[in-house]
């Protein structure tokens, strides 16, 4: 390999596999030159973030070890408590037993792009999942939290498999007849529930830039509801959209 050029090089590099990486070093460490050694170099980075980010998912099962006696261990977590238009969003996810899923954290700590690859992931790889909803109008009706609440209630009614035991992201929910586990900042503690963060915020931020389509004047694809200084100015001018929380804007219209 040692006449390889350093384009060659660079390629095979990039086409590894992370099991692969380990030999590639070794065959190419040597080589004094510039390009080769800051491949070789990175690669041995590569390797050591992968490590430290197998520890940290490693340490984000810890209640899913601790109440590792269940069969179904479902997380549970929302999104859109605080925005001004659109619905509350909740997602349910039962993770195998050994889950291999990397990067999973609290949604709101990845990017838009790692949250769409975990997305896919997490709905490939999962025993179960599924969001619930609660609308605009039920928000109004009964109040965020009992509209978050039902909105949990729907994502695991939803499931295909019944969960034995629920990890929640800081809340016991009412009406639920199965053990549950609140865990404060749970989204970033469990592996589950960070998860279930993941599968309702890209479900919710999607329905956003649907909704932005429809009444383009107010930016849903950018502020995805919440009140930004844009969305209160168009509020102001346009008045409320059907998707709006009318107990949310109250000293905006």
């Amino acid at each position: 390999m040692e006449s390889k050029s350093a384009k060659e090089i660079k390629e095979l590099f990039q086409a590894a596999c992370e099991h692969e990486l380990p030999e590639l070093i070794t065959i190419f460490e040597a080589d004094e030159r510039t390009g080769i050694r800051k491949l070789v170099e990175s690669a041995r980075k590569k390797l050591i973030a992968l490590d430290k980010e197998r520890a940290r998912t490693e340490a984000l099962k810890k209640y899913e070890r601790m109440y590792g006696e269940y069969t179904y261990i479902c997380g549970i977590d929302e999104v859109g408590r605080g925005p001004l238009a659109g619905p509350v969003v909740a997602g349910a996810v039962i993770l195998p037993k050994e889950c291999d899923i990397l990067y999973i954290n609290d949604s709101k700590q990845l990017s838009e792009k790692k949250r769409e690859e975990l997305y896919d992931i997490i709905m490939e790889k999962a025993v179960s999942c599924a969001v619930g909803y609660a609308t605009p109008e039920r928000i109004d009706e009964i109040n965020i939290l009992q509209a978050t609440y039902e909105a949990m209630r729907d994502a695991i009614s939803h499931l295909n498999v019944v969960p034995d035991i629920l990890l929640n992201d800081a809340v016991t929910i009412p009406g639920v007849n199965m053990k549950q586990i609140p865990i404060i900042k749970g989204d970033a503690k469990s592996i589950s529930i960070g998860a279930a963060s993941i599968i309702a915020k890209v479900t919710r931020d999607r329905l956003m830039v649907e909704y932005d389509k429809v009444f383009p004047e107010y930016d849903f694809a950018g502020n995805k509801g919440y009140g930004s200084a844009a969305h209160i100015e168009a509020l102001k001018k346009y008045g409320p959209t059907p998707i709006h929380r009318r107990s949310f804007i109250k000293n905006f219209c």
